[in-house]
């Protein structure tokens, strides 16, 4: 199961103001990842060994895990830092909650 994870909008959402860096890092690599997945619908049509293809499938799962990763810092660093700062108590428990909710989600629990 292949599964990105987007902040809410309520705090914005997305790759927020001082990530561009990230962002851009985070664009190039879902373009990498489209671009071998189109590889690997070419090599189920060309019938290619299964073995290869799968290979080929659980590499763009680790993308994905690292688009993910990506992700999660960037929000760390900018999202649940302006809310665990923030002096509302139901603003830090949503984040909190929020972050719990992913690394359940992901299995990381």
């Amino acid at each position: 199961m292949i599964m990105i994870i987007i902040p809410p909008p309520t705090m914005g959402g997305g790759i927020r103001g001082g990530n561009m860096k990230d962002k851009d890092k985070i664009i190039k690599r879902l373009k990498s990842i489209e671009g071998h997945i189109r590889g690997i619908q070419r090599m189920i049509e060309e019938d290619k060994y299964c073995i290869d293809v799968i290979k080929q499938a659980l590499a763009v799962k680790s993308a994905v895990d690292k688009v993910n990763a990506l992700i999660l810092e960037s929000h760390l660093k900018s999202c649940v830092t302006t809310a665990i700062r923030s002096s509302k108590l139901v603003e830090r428990e949503r984040v909190i909650a929020e972050l719990l909710d992913v690394f359940e989600t992901s299995g990381k629990i």
